[in-house]
């Protein structure tokens, strides 16, 4: 039986196949087929059966992540979708909060609501902020509403009514009045999506779920019957944003969850494989072909949020704490108005395509940079399945970069990569220096198709010692959700100060919410003994705005009051420090949302070192470019594959594989470690 990870992105889909007798993993790359996801899916699964000479009815366990909710709005192709809302404010999502992206850029313009004024219907209705009903719901209103969004065609409708975290009678109702008169919409409840206060966040993260649900079930409905085809008999599993994996169906009902699915799981692989090898602290730089995704982990474990910005847009549900930015493989360099190179964001995507794929690609991008200066194989990628068009590369690159400034073809493309290298440490610098964390106590997890070709020189430029590349790093994120449990999160919103006599009612809530948990593993069939849950309290000081979440392991919520109202406040004051770097002694602590995150633990294949393929491991040589100081270098090329445990190399020196090339500059340092990793040192005196 084998077990199979898929990640699909923008320019690649990526898979691994592991074998769960022998722990032999198999991988494979294929370009994406961005009209319809699945097609790539299935034809990287049927390779992958054939490579291991069982039918479909070997695959035990099928997880795959996906950014087609981003890619659905960032290009803004949902569905049609209205809001229903309380009398009056329809215009909240408009007004959003008096925050910008840049405080001094006033050229910066927010994006349009995903729902039209027109279809921003307002409901006379109303409960307060202790979900008292002040108002009662005119089902009438919500009937004429439904009226006119059926005929105009509306597809998604999400209902938002304020105060419905504490109390979503109403919403209740206007879901079933509107699931009986529009029986083909996609209907969803904010107090379903997101029963937390703040009332915009609430609005936003409720509309793009609807927004993204029609799109998303269609595919999801699509990627599991080819799945089918292919023979499989067990369902397929979707991995979401908060490192987990869920259902098909719930997938379905919460696409939202899924808004960084596919770099989420490449976090999960690389903290996993980085502890393992004895690398706790690492920053994960995973640059692929249309983005370059960074997040940190510290002691083993990945950093979460629970808010990002997607396209513009407060996206609020728990998940990891990844900064992305438009700088991958397929990103294209090209002049402004001013006549400055600029790289990215924009991206040639999988179809055409860099120049070099010979797909009719007429934009110079990163890909062809590095094929012109020697750095990835100048004949064929993807270990000899996608031919390299060298003149293409060098035509486009001429006529769009290198003619225009007066450079030559390799201050040109030398260029490029400094540029692309100088954005890449600005996000990892977003994520760790201006958050206090010193970078020389952390390596550099490089994985994705171009993280280790780019990683000696962002290291370089921020001061890391150490650069770890994983065996074929190119297919990480689809390894990653081999590495995962099933899990979903929980939250419910109650405001009130933390006092000994409020620990009753919190813990009577936290075990409302275990039981909501429940129900959700008994429809996944998860056997008891596989389960377990974790609790968490978002709290803030009185008088705040902003809250850091306290875990609550090892509490006993039914012991003596005051002694765990003393420690909570403890942790929370911990808590406070290492965020902020002070905390208020002696103000009272608010507790804001309680949390639980359920997990149903999936067993995971034992993977086995990888096997080395007998052969000299220099398959030859070639002139590389590494910079200006050093200019063209004959540097040796190694197939990876032949690298075994203990072996040591000395830049300059490229190393090949199928799924990506690593660069070792002049005067560092690698080593094959036992499990078959790539450990690069770097000197920087």
């Amino acid at each position: 039986m084998i077990r199979i990870g898929i990640d699909v992105g923008g320019t690649f889909t990526d898979l691994v196949a592991v074998d769960e007798e022998s722990g032999e993993a198999r991988h494979f790359k294929l370009p994406s087929t961005p009209a319809d996801p699945a097609v790539a899916i299935a034809g990287g699964v049927a390779a992958l059966l054939q490579q291991a000479g069982v039918s479909g009815e070997a695959i035990a366990f099928l997880g795959h992540g996906t950014t087609v909710v981003t890619n659905l709005i960032i290009e803004r192709r949902g569905a049609l979708t209205a809001l229903l809302t309380t009398a009056g404010f329809r215009d909240v999502l408009e007004i959003g909060r008096q925050t910008r992206p840049d405080l001094y850029d006033y050229t910066v313009e927010r994006p349009s609501p995903l729902v039209p004024r027109h279809w921003r219907i307002e409901i006379p209705e109303r409960i307060d902020a202790d979900g008292n009903i002040i108002v009662p719901l005119d089902e009438d209103a919500v009937e004429r509403a439904a009226e006119t969004l059926r005929a105009e065609g509306v597809e998604a409708i999400a209902i938002g009514f304020l105060h419905a975290y504490k109390n979503d009678i109403h919403e209740r109702r206007a879901g079933e009045i509107l699931r009986r008169l529009m029986p083909g919409a996609f209907v969803t409840l904010s107090s379903e999506v997101l029963p937390e206060f703040r009332e915009y966040e609430r609005l936003s993260t409720t509309v793009i779920n609807a927004y993204a649900g029609p799109r998303m079930a269609g595919y999801l409905a699509g990627f599991a019957r080819r799945i089918e085809e292919q023979g499989a008999r067990i369902p397929p599993y979707v991995f979401h944003s908060n490192g987990g994996l869920m259902s098909i169906e719930t997938a379905s009902r919460f696409p939202v969850r899924t808004c960084v699915s596919g770099p989420a799981a490449g976090v999960i692989g690389a903290a996993a494989i980085g502890a393992a090898a004895g690398f706790p602290d690492l920053v994960t730089f995973d640059v692929g072909g249309t983005s370059t995704d960074v997040s940190l982990a510290e002691g083993g474990r990945p950093a979460f949020t629970a808010e990002r910005v997607v396209a513009g847009y407060p996206v609020r549900v728990p998940m990891l704490d990844i900064q992305v930015i438009g700088a991958g493989g397929g990103s294209i360099a090209a002049l402004d108005d001013a006549g400055a190179l600029k790289v990215g964001p924009r991206s040639a995507g999988a179809d055409p395509g860099p120049a070099a794929y010979g797909l009719d690609g007429n934009q110079a991008t990163i890909t062809d940079a590095n094929l012109l200066l020697g750095r990835l194989n100048p004949q064929a990628l993807l270990g000899g399945r996608l031919p390299v068009d060298l003149d293409a590369a060098r035509r486009v690159l001429t006529e769009r970069v290198a003619a225009p400034l007066g450079f030559s073809i390799e201050q040109a493309a030398e260029g490029i990569l400094r540029i692309a290298a100088a954005g890449m440490a600005r996000a990892i610098r977003s994520i760790s220096t201006e958050r206090g964390r010193d970078l020389r106590r952390f390596a550099l997890f490089a994985y994705g198709g171009a993280g280790p070709i780019h990683a000696g020189d962002v290291a370089r430029e921020l001061g890391i010692p150490r650069v770890v590349v994983p065996a074929e790093p190119g297919t990480l994120c689809a390894r990653g959700i081999l590495h995962s449990d099933l899990s979903f999160d929980l939250a419910r919103t109650r405001i009130m100060l933390a006092r000994p006599e409020v620990w009753r009612e919190v813990a009577g809530a936290l075990d409302e919410l275990a039981r909501s948990a429940a129900e959700i593993l008994d429809r996944e069939r998860v056997p008891e003994d596989r389960r377990h849950a974790l609790y968490g309290i978002d709290a803030r000081y009185e008088g705040q705005n902003f809250e850091v979440q306290v875990g609550l392991a090892g509490l006993a919520l039914d012991s003596d009051p005051a002694a765990l109202d003393a420690e909570f406040a403890r942790r929370f004051r911990a808590a406070h420090a290492e965020v902020y770097g002070y905390d208020i002694p002696g103000r009272a602590v608010e507790l804001v949302t309680l949390r639980h995150k359920m997990i149903g633990a999936v067993p995971k294949p034992q993977l086995t070192a990888t096997a080395i393929t007998h052969g000299p491991a220099e398959i030859g040589r070639r002139r590389v470019y590494f910079d200006a100081r050093t200019g063209w270098v004959d540097t040796p090329v190694y197939d990876r594959a032949r690298l075994s445990p203990g072996c040591r190399l000395v830049g300059p020196a490229v190393i090949e594989e199928m799924s990506a090339t690593t660069l070792l500059h002049p005067g560092q340092h690698a080593e094959i470690d036992a499990p078959g990793n790539l450990i690069i040192t770097l000197s920087l005196k």
